[in-house]
This record gives structure tokens, sequence and C-alpha cells, in this order.
């Protein structure tokens, strides 16, 4: 589970094919690296992935096909920049809202509209996650925890404040990358529930 709250940018070491349906994936990350072990979590741009090894600041992850499908990890090349965020401890604060890092579905920056202190930034919305998200609810792109400004059928908006902008890839990206898109859990059990009656 994770806040999403991003700790730092690391950056792609690598990203290797390993077989016909998985990857393996190599990040820098100093801060998340200090104290993982094998086998603890670390959510790379909002997906919840397993250190299976590291060394000098550099962990390694396994990536299965469905998670390669389901979300924006294989663009990924070395170099890119990802939000990191090491899974939260119990007793901890909650700064965002409750993450599982399971990526719910991929979108695309459709706008940008910069204003003085903050920036307006518009996402594609799949019809399939259109019913779980709602204004001033919670949504997570790329790991980080954001508060919805403004949602349509199409499209749902966010406000960047320029802390995040500086501290998250989503503030070097552009109209037309991709990002990881969880929407909040509490919505989709709300919906099991009241669907079973």
């Amino acid at each position: 589970m994770f806040t999403g709250i991003i700790e730092e940018l690391g950056e792609v070491v690598r990203l290797d094919e390993a077989g016909d349906d998985a990857a393996v994936l190599a990040v820098r990350g100093p801060l998340v690296t200090s104290d993982a072990r094998h086998g603890d979590s670390i959510s790379v741009n909002g997906v919840c992935l397993t250190v299976i090894d590291n060394v000098d600041g550099v962990f390694t992850a396994d990536v299965m096909g469905e998670t390669l499908r389901r979300s924006s990890l294989g663009a990924l090349e070395e170099g890119s920049q990802v939000n990191l965020e090491r899974a939260a401890a119990l007793g901890s604060r909650l700064g965002g809202h409750l993450v599982q890092g399971h990526v719910d579905g991929v979108a695309e920056i459709i706008g940008r509209e910069p204003a003085a202190q903050w920036e307006v930034v518009r996402f594609s919305l799949p019809p399939a996650l259109a019913r779980y998200v709602v204004e001033k609810g919670s949504i997570t792109v790329d790991g980080v925890s954001l508060t919805v400004m403004a949602v349509d059928d199409e499209s749902f908006s966010v406000g960047l404040i320029p802390t995040t902008s500086k501290s998250t890839v989503l503030g070097s990206k552009n109209v037309g990358d991709p990002v990881n898109l969880e929407v909040d859990i509490v919505a989709k059990y709300v919906e099991k529930m009241v669907g079973e009656r």
C-alpha cells in the first residue's frame, strides 16, 4: 500500500525483455533503495513492483506481461525519469490517499494550462474508468495522489502546484504522453457491494 506522495525521481538504468511476456526493470533511486530489501515493494510511476535486487542505489524488479499491457512501463527507456515511492509503513502519516499500486488503465495528457502559481493538466479518461472519477475525489496519476478538479465522460483535470511539478514526472510530461491511472479503491468496493444488493 502507498500514499501517492512521491519520495524521489528515479532514473531507468535499463528495461530488458525477459522471454516473450516479461521484462526486468532496473531503476536508480538512492533514497528508496537506502533501506530496500529483497521482496520489498516500490511504486514506479504508480506500479507496485517487487525488489529482486538492490546494488549501489539501483534496484531491479521483474515486470510481468500483464503489467506491461496495463501500464505505460513498457514505453520506458534508459534515462527515463520515474516517480518512486516506498510502501507505506503502519503508523506513518497518510499524506495522500490509499493507493494500491495496481494500475487500472493508461490515459494521455490532452492539455496543459499554466497559471501564475499552478497549472491545470487535463487527461483523457478511459470509458471503463469514468464512473469511478468524481469532482473533488482522489485519483492516482503516475503514482501521484491528486484531487480531481473537473470531470466529464471523456476527460478529467487536476491542478499541479509548483512542488508537484518539480518533484514528479508530471512536470516534464507533454501533451500526448501516456500516464498510469489508478482510481480510488473505495469507489470500486462501494460499486461491488451496492451491485450485489
